[in-house]
């Protein structure tokens, strides 16, 4: 991770498919384009790959998001339960719904916690919104049962998990929506973009419509159709999706080469008596995007995450003083402060945001690091790193 280290004559091949026909749009042109469509082809084979009915290739994972919220009838005044760990967009989207977040506490996982879950639903909770993090599952099983039985939506955010499984089944698969993101810094890249997956068919054809101002997608010309929805701009261009078919193509190599890099530094660190792995429900279907670890307490994780920095060792986060993707720092959603008027704020339910609690959650990731797997590393490097890696940690 990500894809963009491993650009190559794949996607420039692709890429210049769309530019040898002039044809940049997702939709028509059909003579012009001369039987390239490469937003269709890549969601033909991502379905394919994870196993699902339909896929949508969008503008961002953001995008995918609120797709799939608007599609599911999520909005003004729902409650949806979301994790503290994840990417804000995760957050974001709840908010631009006109809904309510709903924060639960994660485990070791370093996604929710089911139990914690079913503690915070009230009889306006609509939804709960699992996260993957770091390319590996939360327990999803659980999750999806939790959601089955209260009458739950469920949307998995994939968008860091992408070839990710449980039981060998693809994440993204488990709920009535799955969202995927393909940005610059993904595990496969369209430079921006994002997809929605799903088995239903009435919900493919609504998030196909609000993606595109609410066309019908029924007739042959575009221009032609009706409107049966309101909808916004979510397209993705042929020159995006084509970088991203490109990628898809090379999923299984990316995913072989960080899971063997994993697996060489999860071998170089096991002497070291401090570190604890994050608890993988299946380990067999962890993408190896991250490798995440956690230590005894939160002075020793700071400790370790400065002397590792100080090691040479780069890409490590130390979540707990991050602010895109842990509650903890995220002041712009306690003060909720946007140019767009926001109703659900004179909600009673929504006065509590700036007051959320999440002390679980925060011992969790106060003791957690997490390093990027790169794919551009050698052996030599892997190799290296789990040296001095494992000559930091084993001092903790």
């Amino acid at each position: 991770m990500p894809g963009f280290e491993i650009f190559g004559e794949e996607e420039r091949r692709q890429v210049q498919d769309v530019l040898d026909t002039g044809v940049l749009f997702r939709y028509g042109f059909d003579a012009a384009r001369k039987g390239h469509w490469k937003a269709r082809t890549f969601e033909s084979e991502f379905a394919a790959r994870l196993g699902t009915k339909h896929c949508h290739l969008c503008s961002s994972g953001s995008a995918a998001l609120s797709i799939a919220l608007a599609a599911a009838g999520i909005g003004y005044g729902d409650e949806v339960v979301v994790p503290p760990f994840t990417f804000v967009a995760t957050v974001e989207a709840v908010l631009l719904a006109g809904a309510v977040p709903v924060f639960a506490e994660i485990d070791e996982t370093l996604c929710l916690d089911p139990g914690a879950v079913a503690q915070v639903l009230t009889p306006r909770t609509r939804a709960v919104v699992a996260v993957h993090m770091c390319g590996s599952m939360a327990r999803i099983d659980e999750l999806a049962e939790l959601c089955r039985r209260q009458g739950l939506v469920l949307i998995e955010d994939a968008c860091q998990a992408v070839g990710g499984t449980f039981q060998g089944r693809a994440l993204g698969t488990f709920g009535q929506m799955g969202c995927f993101s393909f940005d610059s810094v993904k595990t496969i890249t369209c430079g921006e973009g994002g997809a929605v997956v799903t088995d239903d068919a009435d919900l493919y054809r609504l998030a196909h419509q609000y993606a595109d101002h609410g066309h019908d997608h029924a007739q042959a010309d575009r221009g032609a159709e009706d409107h049966p929805i309101l909808g916004m701009n979510a397209r993705i261009s042929e020159l995006n999706a084509a970088v991203g078919l490109a990628q898809l193509r090379k999923l299984d190599e990316i995913l072989a080469r960080q899971r063997e890099a994993k697996q060489v530094l999860k071998d170089a660190l096991s002497a070291c008596p401090a570190v604890q792995w994050r608890w993988l429900p299946d380990p067999a279907g962890d993408s190896a995007t991250f490798l995440s670890f956690l230590l005894p307490d939160e002075e020793r994780a700071r400790r370790a995450a400065a002397d590792l920095a100080a090691a040479g060792v780069d890409g490590c986060f130390y979540w707990y003083d991050n602010n895109w993707h842990y509650l903890r720092r995220w002041e712009h959603f306690k003060r909720l402060k946007s140019p767009a008027r926001m109703p659900q704020t004179g909600l009673p339910e929504f006065a509590g945001l700036a007051q959320v609690q999440v002390p679980v959650s925060d011992k969790i990731i106060g003791r957690t690091i997490s390093m990027q797997i790169k794919l551009s590393w050698s052996d030599a490097d892997i190799a290296g790193r789990g040296e001095r890696m494992a000559a930091v940690l084993a001092k903790i």
